[in-house]
Protein backbone atom coordinates (compact mmCIF):
# COMPACT_ATOMS: atom_id res chain seq x y z
CA UNK A 1 0.00 0.00 0.00
CA UNK A 2 0.81 3.93 -0.83
CA UNK A 3 2.02 6.25 2.26
CA UNK A 4 -0.39 8.74 3.35
CA UNK A 5 -3.65 9.24 3.36
CA UNK A 6 -6.20 6.55 1.76
CA UNK A 7 -9.03 8.38 -0.54
CA UNK A 8 -12.56 7.55 0.36
CA UNK A 9 -13.98 6.12 -2.58
CA UNK A 10 -17.66 7.17 -3.01
CA UNK A 11 -20.27 5.74 -5.88
CA UNK A 12 -23.89 6.67 -6.97
CA UNK A 13 -25.07 3.93 -8.49
CA UNK A 14 -26.44 0.09 -7.71
CA UNK A 15 -24.74 -2.44 -8.70
CA UNK A 16 -27.99 -3.83 -10.46
CA UNK A 17 -27.23 -0.86 -12.94
CA UNK A 18 -23.74 -2.50 -14.18
CA UNK A 19 -25.35 -6.13 -14.61
CA UNK A 20 -28.43 -4.62 -16.33
CA UNK A 21 -25.99 -3.06 -18.60
CA UNK A 22 -24.16 -5.91 -19.05
CA UNK A 23 -26.87 -8.25 -19.59
CA UNK A 24 -28.14 -5.52 -22.61
CA UNK A 25 -24.70 -5.82 -24.39
CA UNK A 26 -24.64 -9.63 -23.95
CA UNK A 27 -25.81 -10.18 -27.60
CA UNK A 28 -23.05 -7.63 -28.74
CA UNK A 29 -20.47 -9.30 -27.07
CA UNK A 30 -21.46 -12.79 -28.81
CA UNK A 31 -21.77 -10.58 -32.14
CA UNK A 32 -18.16 -9.06 -31.67
CA UNK A 33 -16.38 -12.52 -30.44
CA UNK A 34 -18.37 -14.88 -33.50
CA UNK A 35 -17.98 -11.90 -36.11
CA UNK A 36 -14.53 -10.26 -35.00
CA UNK A 37 -12.49 -12.66 -33.55
CA UNK A 38 -9.01 -11.27 -34.77
CA UNK A 39 -6.42 -12.25 -36.67
CA UNK A 40 -5.59 -16.34 -36.83
CA UNK A 41 -2.55 -15.75 -35.57
CA UNK A 42 -1.13 -17.88 -38.43
CA UNK A 43 1.13 -17.33 -40.98
CA UNK A 44 0.01 -15.48 -44.00
CA UNK A 45 1.86 -16.57 -47.41
CA UNK A 46 3.63 -13.18 -49.06
CA UNK A 47 2.30 -14.99 -52.24
CA UNK A 48 -0.06 -16.69 -54.36
CA UNK A 49 1.54 -19.11 -57.67
CA UNK A 50 -1.51 -20.33 -59.80
CA UNK A 51 -0.23 -23.24 -62.17
CA UNK A 52 -3.02 -24.59 -64.52
CA UNK A 53 -4.27 -28.23 -63.84
CA UNK A 54 -3.05 -29.39 -66.84
CA UNK A 55 0.41 -28.10 -66.31
CA UNK A 56 1.18 -28.93 -62.85
CA UNK A 57 3.03 -31.74 -61.93
CA UNK A 58 5.33 -33.46 -59.57
CA UNK A 59 8.19 -31.29 -59.94
CA UNK A 60 6.59 -27.91 -60.53
CA UNK A 61 7.71 -26.02 -57.65
CA UNK A 62 11.58 -26.68 -57.75
CA UNK A 63 10.80 -26.04 -61.50
CA UNK A 64 9.91 -22.07 -60.72
CA UNK A 65 12.61 -22.14 -57.77
CA UNK A 66 15.04 -23.37 -60.52
CA UNK A 67 14.23 -20.95 -63.20
CA UNK A 68 14.01 -18.08 -60.74
CA UNK A 69 17.49 -18.98 -59.45
CA UNK A 70 18.89 -18.90 -63.09
CA UNK A 71 16.94 -15.43 -63.54
CA UNK A 72 18.96 -14.17 -60.78
CA UNK A 73 22.36 -15.60 -61.97
CA UNK A 74 21.91 -13.84 -65.47
CA UNK A 75 20.20 -11.05 -64.73
CA UNK A 76 21.66 -9.99 -61.19
CA UNK A 77 24.43 -12.54 -59.96
CA UNK A 78 25.13 -10.27 -57.30
CA UNK A 79 24.19 -7.40 -54.72
CA UNK A 80 26.14 -4.56 -56.47
CA UNK A 81 23.82 -5.46 -59.71
CA UNK A 82 20.72 -6.36 -57.95
CA UNK A 83 21.04 -2.72 -56.07
CA UNK A 84 21.82 -1.04 -59.58
CA UNK A 85 18.41 -2.80 -61.11
CA UNK A 86 16.32 -2.58 -58.62
CA UNK A 87 17.03 1.12 -57.16
CA UNK A 88 18.20 -0.49 -53.35
CA UNK A 89 20.70 1.10 -51.42
CA UNK A 90 23.73 -1.18 -51.19
CA UNK A 91 24.06 -1.94 -48.04
CA UNK A 92 20.49 -3.49 -47.94
CA UNK A 93 21.09 -4.98 -51.38
CA UNK A 94 23.79 -7.13 -49.84
CA UNK A 95 21.21 -8.02 -46.78
CA UNK A 96 18.77 -9.12 -49.14
CA UNK A 97 20.33 -11.01 -52.59
CA UNK A 98 22.04 -13.86 -50.54
CA UNK A 99 18.36 -14.37 -48.66
CA UNK A 100 16.65 -14.39 -51.75
CA UNK A 101 19.08 -17.05 -53.52
CA UNK A 102 18.43 -19.16 -50.23
CA UNK A 103 14.59 -18.44 -50.08
CA UNK A 104 14.68 -20.17 -53.90
CA UNK A 105 16.91 -23.02 -53.16
CA UNK A 106 14.97 -23.68 -49.89
CA UNK A 107 11.26 -22.38 -50.62
CA UNK A 108 10.75 -21.00 -53.48
CA UNK A 109 6.59 -20.97 -53.74
CA UNK A 110 4.98 -20.60 -50.23
CA UNK A 111 1.34 -21.26 -51.47
CA UNK A 112 0.74 -22.87 -54.85
CA UNK A 113 -2.87 -22.88 -56.32
CA UNK A 114 -3.75 -25.31 -59.30
CA UNK A 115 -5.78 -23.62 -61.33
CA UNK A 116 -9.10 -24.92 -63.07
CA UNK A 117 -10.65 -21.49 -63.73
CA UNK A 118 -9.29 -19.06 -66.10
CA UNK A 119 -5.69 -20.89 -66.56
CA UNK A 120 -7.32 -23.82 -67.39
CA UNK A 121 -10.13 -23.31 -69.74
CA UNK A 122 -13.60 -25.47 -70.47
CA UNK A 123 -12.14 -29.07 -71.20
CA UNK A 124 -14.24 -32.25 -71.79
CA UNK A 125 -15.61 -33.89 -68.81
CA UNK A 126 -13.34 -37.04 -68.60
CA UNK A 127 -10.15 -34.75 -69.33
CA UNK A 128 -11.14 -32.52 -66.49
CA UNK A 129 -11.75 -35.18 -63.70
CA UNK A 130 -8.77 -36.83 -64.33
CA UNK A 131 -6.49 -33.48 -64.15
CA UNK A 132 -8.74 -32.99 -60.88
CA UNK A 133 -8.04 -36.59 -59.37
CA UNK A 134 -4.20 -36.50 -60.84
CA UNK A 135 -3.61 -32.69 -58.82
CA UNK A 136 -5.01 -34.35 -55.79
CA UNK A 137 -2.72 -37.32 -56.06
CA UNK A 138 0.32 -34.91 -56.74
CA UNK A 139 -0.67 -32.63 -53.53
CA UNK A 140 -1.07 -35.66 -51.79
CA UNK A 141 1.82 -36.41 -52.26
CA UNK A 142 3.95 -33.60 -52.04
CA UNK A 143 2.81 -33.35 -48.34
CA UNK A 144 3.58 -36.88 -47.80
CA UNK A 145 7.16 -36.32 -49.54
CA UNK A 146 8.21 -33.05 -47.95
CA UNK A 147 8.18 -31.37 -51.64
CA UNK A 148 4.95 -29.00 -50.45
CA UNK A 149 4.53 -25.51 -50.45
CA UNK A 150 3.19 -24.62 -46.63
CA UNK A 151 -0.13 -24.11 -48.55
CA UNK A 152 -1.46 -25.71 -51.60
CA UNK A 153 -4.69 -26.30 -53.44
CA UNK A 154 -7.10 -25.68 -56.22
CA UNK A 155 -9.53 -22.49 -57.73
CA UNK A 156 -12.40 -24.52 -59.25
CA UNK A 157 -14.75 -23.43 -61.46
CA UNK A 158 -17.36 -20.23 -59.99
CA UNK A 159 -20.53 -20.43 -59.05
CA UNK A 160 -22.29 -19.39 -62.30
CA UNK A 161 -24.90 -21.22 -64.30
CA UNK A 162 -22.81 -21.71 -67.01
CA UNK A 163 -19.96 -23.76 -65.01
CA UNK A 164 -21.64 -24.39 -61.53
CA UNK A 165 -21.78 -28.09 -61.72
CA UNK A 166 -18.05 -28.73 -63.46
CA UNK A 167 -16.76 -26.40 -60.38
CA UNK A 168 -18.63 -28.61 -57.63
CA UNK A 169 -17.58 -31.80 -59.70
CA UNK A 170 -14.14 -30.86 -59.84
CA UNK A 171 -13.47 -29.94 -55.98
CA UNK A 172 -15.30 -33.24 -55.42
CA UNK A 173 -13.27 -35.05 -56.81
CA UNK A 174 -10.06 -33.44 -55.83
CA UNK A 175 -11.29 -33.36 -52.24
CA UNK A 176 -12.06 -36.81 -52.64
CA UNK A 177 -8.49 -38.08 -53.93
CA UNK A 178 -7.47 -36.15 -51.14
CA UNK A 179 -9.36 -38.11 -48.52
CA UNK A 180 -7.86 -41.65 -50.36
CA UNK A 181 -4.60 -40.45 -49.96
CA UNK A 182 -4.68 -39.86 -46.74
CA UNK A 183 -7.20 -36.94 -45.62
CA UNK A 184 -6.70 -33.33 -45.65
CA UNK A 185 -3.50 -31.67 -45.06
CA UNK A 186 -3.15 -28.94 -42.67
CA UNK A 187 -1.96 -26.35 -45.71
CA UNK A 188 -5.07 -27.01 -47.64
CA UNK A 189 -6.58 -23.38 -49.18
CA UNK A 190 -9.41 -23.33 -51.90
CA UNK A 191 -10.47 -20.45 -53.73
CA UNK A 192 -13.61 -19.63 -54.94
CA UNK A 193 -13.73 -17.07 -58.39
CA UNK A 194 -15.79 -14.29 -59.48
CA UNK A 195 -18.11 -14.13 -57.03
CA UNK A 196 -21.04 -11.28 -56.87
CA UNK A 197 -23.47 -12.11 -54.88
CA UNK A 198 -23.37 -12.96 -51.16
CA UNK A 199 -25.44 -16.15 -52.00
CA UNK A 200 -22.73 -17.47 -53.93
CA UNK A 201 -20.72 -17.77 -50.72
CA UNK A 202 -23.42 -19.41 -49.36
CA UNK A 203 -23.75 -21.98 -52.07
CA UNK A 204 -20.07 -22.48 -51.06
CA UNK A 205 -20.49 -22.99 -47.45
CA UNK A 206 -23.09 -25.72 -48.23
CA UNK A 207 -21.24 -27.41 -50.29
CA UNK A 208 -18.13 -27.86 -48.01
CA UNK A 209 -20.82 -29.04 -45.42
CA UNK A 210 -22.24 -31.53 -47.38
CA UNK A 211 -18.63 -32.73 -48.15
CA UNK A 212 -17.96 -32.64 -44.04
CA UNK A 213 -20.70 -35.21 -43.69
CA UNK A 214 -20.84 -37.27 -46.18
CA UNK A 215 -16.36 -37.83 -45.09
CA UNK A 216 -17.21 -37.86 -41.53
CA UNK A 217 -15.02 -34.53 -41.01
CA UNK A 218 -15.14 -31.72 -38.62
CA UNK A 219 -17.56 -29.42 -39.04
CA UNK A 220 -16.27 -26.23 -40.34
CA UNK A 221 -12.91 -28.27 -41.43
CA UNK A 222 -12.19 -26.68 -44.76
CA UNK A 223 -12.15 -23.12 -45.35
CA UNK A 224 -12.20 -21.03 -48.84
CA UNK A 225 -10.64 -17.70 -50.66
CA UNK A 226 -13.30 -15.18 -51.84
CA UNK A 227 -11.88 -13.90 -55.59
CA UNK A 228 -13.04 -10.12 -56.27
CA UNK A 229 -13.52 -9.87 -59.75
CA UNK A 230 -15.93 -7.85 -60.50
CA UNK A 231 -17.39 -4.45 -59.29
CA UNK A 232 -20.61 -6.07 -57.73
CA UNK A 233 -18.66 -7.89 -55.25
CA UNK A 234 -17.67 -4.53 -54.27
CA UNK A 235 -20.77 -2.61 -54.01
CA UNK A 236 -24.36 -3.75 -54.28
CA UNK A 237 -27.13 -2.49 -56.09
CA UNK A 238 -28.36 -1.20 -53.00
CA UNK A 239 -25.23 0.83 -52.02
CA UNK A 240 -24.14 -1.55 -49.54
CA UNK A 241 -20.50 -2.91 -49.63
CA UNK A 242 -21.38 -6.90 -50.94
CA UNK A 243 -17.67 -8.05 -49.86
CA UNK A 244 -18.78 -7.44 -45.99
CA UNK A 245 -22.24 -9.53 -46.52
CA UNK A 246 -19.94 -12.55 -48.44
CA UNK A 247 -17.65 -12.71 -45.44
CA UNK A 248 -20.54 -12.89 -43.13
CA UNK A 249 -22.50 -15.34 -45.41
CA UNK A 250 -18.78 -17.31 -45.07
CA UNK A 251 -20.24 -18.43 -41.81
CA UNK A 252 -16.58 -18.45 -40.39
CA UNK A 253 -15.16 -20.51 -43.24
CA UNK A 254 -13.74 -17.94 -45.65
CA UNK A 255 -9.79 -17.26 -44.92
CA UNK A 256 -8.77 -14.48 -47.67
CA UNK A 257 -10.21 -11.92 -50.09
CA UNK A 258 -8.36 -12.00 -53.53
CA UNK A 259 -8.43 -8.62 -55.38
CA UNK A 260 -8.25 -10.22 -59.48
CA UNK A 261 -6.49 -7.10 -60.69
CA UNK A 262 -7.68 -8.06 -64.86
CA UNK A 263 -11.36 -9.21 -64.11
CA UNK A 264 -12.27 -6.20 -61.97
CA UNK A 265 -10.72 -3.38 -63.65
CA UNK A 266 -11.89 -4.68 -67.22
CA UNK A 267 -15.51 -4.86 -65.27
CA UNK A 268 -15.02 -1.58 -64.83
CA UNK A 269 -14.09 -0.50 -68.29
CA UNK A 270 -10.43 0.25 -67.83
CA UNK A 271 -8.36 0.30 -70.95
CA UNK A 272 -6.03 -3.19 -70.84
CA UNK A 273 -2.89 -0.66 -71.01
CA UNK A 274 -3.90 0.79 -67.33
CA UNK A 275 -4.80 -2.76 -66.31
CA UNK A 276 -2.74 -2.30 -62.66
CA UNK A 277 -2.90 -3.03 -59.06
CA UNK A 278 -1.84 0.34 -58.59
CA UNK A 279 -5.23 2.04 -60.72
CA UNK A 280 -7.52 4.25 -58.62
CA UNK A 281 -9.81 1.44 -59.14
CA UNK A 282 -7.91 -0.92 -57.25
CA UNK A 283 -6.98 1.21 -54.34
CA UNK A 284 -10.76 1.83 -53.95
CA UNK A 285 -11.82 -1.96 -54.59
CA UNK A 286 -9.11 -3.11 -52.01
CA UNK A 287 -9.65 -0.18 -49.61
CA UNK A 288 -13.24 -1.24 -48.78
CA UNK A 289 -12.00 -4.92 -49.16
CA UNK A 290 -9.70 -4.44 -46.25
CA UNK A 291 -12.03 -2.56 -44.13
CA UNK A 292 -14.59 -5.41 -44.45
CA UNK A 293 -12.35 -7.86 -43.43
CA UNK A 294 -10.42 -5.98 -40.80
CA UNK A 295 -11.17 -7.82 -37.23
CA UNK A 296 -12.92 -10.84 -39.41
CA UNK A 297 -9.42 -13.07 -39.40
CA UNK A 298 -10.16 -13.01 -43.37
CA UNK A 299 -7.06 -11.86 -45.05
CA UNK A 300 -6.42 -9.73 -48.06
CA UNK A 301 -4.37 -10.12 -50.76
CA UNK A 302 -3.36 -8.04 -53.81
CA UNK A 303 -3.36 -8.55 -57.14
CA UNK A 304 -0.64 -9.71 -60.04
CA UNK A 305 1.34 -7.76 -62.65
CA UNK A 306 1.30 -9.36 -66.30
CA UNK A 307 4.42 -7.65 -67.21
CA UNK A 308 7.03 -11.21 -67.67
CA UNK A 309 10.69 -10.24 -66.74
CA UNK A 310 11.51 -12.00 -69.94
CA UNK A 311 14.06 -11.21 -72.89
CA UNK A 312 17.48 -9.56 -72.26
CA UNK A 313 18.76 -7.71 -68.94
CA UNK A 314 17.51 -4.50 -69.68
CA UNK A 315 14.20 -5.76 -70.08
CA UNK A 316 13.81 -7.62 -67.22
CA UNK A 317 15.50 -4.95 -65.42
CA UNK A 318 12.47 -2.65 -66.23
CA UNK A 319 9.81 -5.78 -65.21
CA UNK A 320 11.68 -6.09 -62.11
CA UNK A 321 11.55 -2.37 -61.44
CA UNK A 322 7.90 -2.57 -61.78
CA UNK A 323 7.47 -5.56 -59.76
CA UNK A 324 9.12 -4.36 -57.19
CA UNK A 325 7.80 -1.25 -57.00
CA UNK A 326 4.35 -2.08 -56.83
CA UNK A 327 5.01 -5.22 -54.08
CA UNK A 328 6.51 -2.54 -51.85
CA UNK A 329 3.62 0.03 -52.75
CA UNK A 330 0.90 -3.17 -51.55
CA UNK A 331 3.28 -4.02 -48.05
CA UNK A 332 3.12 -0.49 -47.06
CA UNK A 333 -0.54 -0.37 -47.70
CA UNK A 334 -1.04 -3.94 -46.13
CA UNK A 335 -1.77 -6.04 -48.44
CA UNK A 336 0.89 -8.46 -47.02
CA UNK A 337 0.36 -11.35 -49.64
CA UNK A 338 0.17 -10.84 -53.64
CA UNK A 339 0.05 -13.18 -57.12
CA UNK A 340 3.06 -13.98 -58.88
CA UNK A 341 2.71 -15.11 -62.33
CA UNK A 342 6.16 -16.31 -63.55
CA UNK A 343 9.16 -17.92 -62.16
CA UNK A 344 10.74 -14.68 -63.00
CA UNK A 345 8.60 -12.73 -60.39
CA UNK A 346 10.10 -14.70 -57.63
CA UNK A 347 13.54 -12.79 -57.18
CA UNK A 348 11.75 -9.17 -57.19
CA UNK A 349 8.77 -10.88 -54.48
CA UNK A 350 11.37 -11.93 -52.61
CA UNK A 351 14.01 -9.03 -52.48
CA UNK A 352 11.08 -6.19 -52.08
CA UNK A 353 9.48 -8.45 -49.20
CA UNK A 354 12.88 -8.96 -47.58
CA UNK A 355 13.96 -5.53 -47.77
CA UNK A 356 10.70 -3.75 -46.45
CA UNK A 357 11.49 -5.88 -43.02
CA UNK A 358 14.98 -5.28 -43.21
CA UNK A 359 15.31 -2.19 -43.66
CA UNK A 360 12.21 -1.68 -40.41
CA UNK A 361 12.87 -4.83 -37.85
CA UNK A 362 15.64 -2.87 -35.46
CA UNK A 363 13.70 -0.27 -35.09
CA UNK A 364 10.57 -1.53 -34.61
CA UNK A 365 12.43 -4.58 -32.19
CA UNK A 366 13.66 -1.47 -30.10
CA UNK A 367 10.43 0.30 -29.86
CA UNK A 368 8.34 -2.83 -28.91
CA UNK A 369 11.63 -3.35 -25.96
CA UNK A 370 10.36 0.12 -24.66
CA UNK A 371 6.94 -0.62 -24.60
CA UNK A 372 7.32 -4.20 -23.05
CA UNK A 373 9.59 -2.47 -20.71
CA UNK A 374 7.98 0.74 -20.06
CA UNK A 375 11.37 2.12 -20.63
CA UNK A 376 9.53 5.30 -22.50
CA UNK A 377 11.47 6.64 -25.06
CA UNK A 378 10.21 9.47 -28.11
CA UNK A 379 6.62 7.74 -28.88
CA UNK A 380 4.14 6.97 -26.01
CA UNK A 381 3.01 3.40 -27.64
CA UNK A 382 -0.37 2.05 -27.10
CA UNK A 383 -1.37 -1.55 -27.15
CA UNK A 384 -2.64 -1.18 -30.74
CA UNK A 385 1.08 0.05 -32.05
CA UNK A 386 2.42 -2.93 -29.90
CA UNK A 387 0.45 -5.12 -31.54
CA UNK A 388 1.63 -3.77 -35.22
CA UNK A 389 5.40 -3.95 -34.34
CA UNK A 390 5.35 -7.37 -33.00
CA UNK A 391 2.88 -8.41 -35.89
CA UNK A 392 5.13 -6.66 -38.37
CA UNK A 393 8.10 -8.93 -36.87
CA UNK A 394 6.26 -11.95 -36.85
CA UNK A 395 5.56 -11.78 -40.79
CA UNK A 396 9.40 -11.09 -41.38
CA UNK A 397 10.54 -14.05 -39.49
CA UNK A 398 7.47 -16.45 -41.06
CA UNK A 399 9.01 -15.28 -44.47
CA UNK A 400 12.68 -16.00 -44.08
CA UNK A 401 13.57 -11.79 -43.74
CA UNK A 402 14.63 -11.82 -40.45
CA UNK A 403 16.16 -14.42 -38.27
CA UNK A 404 14.87 -14.90 -34.61
CA UNK A 405 18.32 -14.13 -33.13
CA UNK A 406 18.88 -11.25 -34.59
CA UNK A 407 15.19 -10.08 -33.74
CA UNK A 408 15.44 -11.01 -29.89
CA UNK A 409 18.79 -8.93 -29.98
CA UNK A 410 17.32 -5.91 -30.99
CA UNK A 411 13.84 -6.69 -29.21
CA UNK A 412 16.03 -6.82 -26.07
CA UNK A 413 15.72 -10.39 -25.36
CA UNK A 414 12.03 -10.80 -26.50
CA UNK A 415 10.97 -14.40 -27.53
CA UNK A 416 8.67 -15.18 -30.20
CA UNK A 417 6.05 -16.27 -27.80
CA UNK A 418 6.69 -12.75 -26.74
CA UNK A 419 6.19 -11.74 -30.02
CA UNK A 420 2.51 -13.74 -30.55
CA UNK A 421 1.27 -12.48 -27.14
CA UNK A 422 1.40 -8.82 -28.04
CA UNK A 423 0.61 -9.67 -31.86
CA UNK A 424 -2.92 -11.34 -30.36
CA UNK A 425 -4.57 -9.36 -27.84
CA UNK A 426 -7.71 -9.71 -26.23
CA UNK A 427 -9.97 -7.46 -26.97
CA UNK A 428 -10.63 -5.69 -24.31
CA UNK A 429 -6.41 -4.95 -23.91
CA UNK A 430 -6.41 -2.81 -26.70
CA UNK A 431 -8.33 0.06 -25.21
CA UNK A 432 -5.73 0.02 -22.21
CA UNK A 433 -3.18 3.01 -23.03
CA UNK A 434 0.54 1.41 -23.19
CA UNK A 435 3.61 2.93 -21.01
Amino acid sequence: MGQGRQEKVTTSLAGAVSEEISASLAPVDAELGRHYPGDPGTRQPVHTVYVPGDVFAAGTIRSWGDQALAALDEHAPDAASLASALGLAEHLAEQVHDRVRAKLEREPIEDLRVDFEDGYGPRPDTEEDEAAARAARLVAGAYGNGTAAPYMGIRMKCMEAAVRDRGIRTLDVFLSGLMAAGGLPEGLVLTLPKVTYAEQVTAMVRLLEAFEKARGIEPGRIGFEIQIETSQSILAADGTATVARMIRAAEGRATGLHYGTFDYSACLGVSAAYQASDHPAADHAKAIMQVAAAGTGVRVSDGSTNVLPVGPTEQVHEAWRLHFGLTRRALARAYYQGWDMHPGHLPTRYAAVFAFYREGYEQAAARLARYANRTGGDVMDEPATAKALSGYLLRGLDCGALDSGEVASAAGGLTRADLEGFATPRRGDLTVSGG
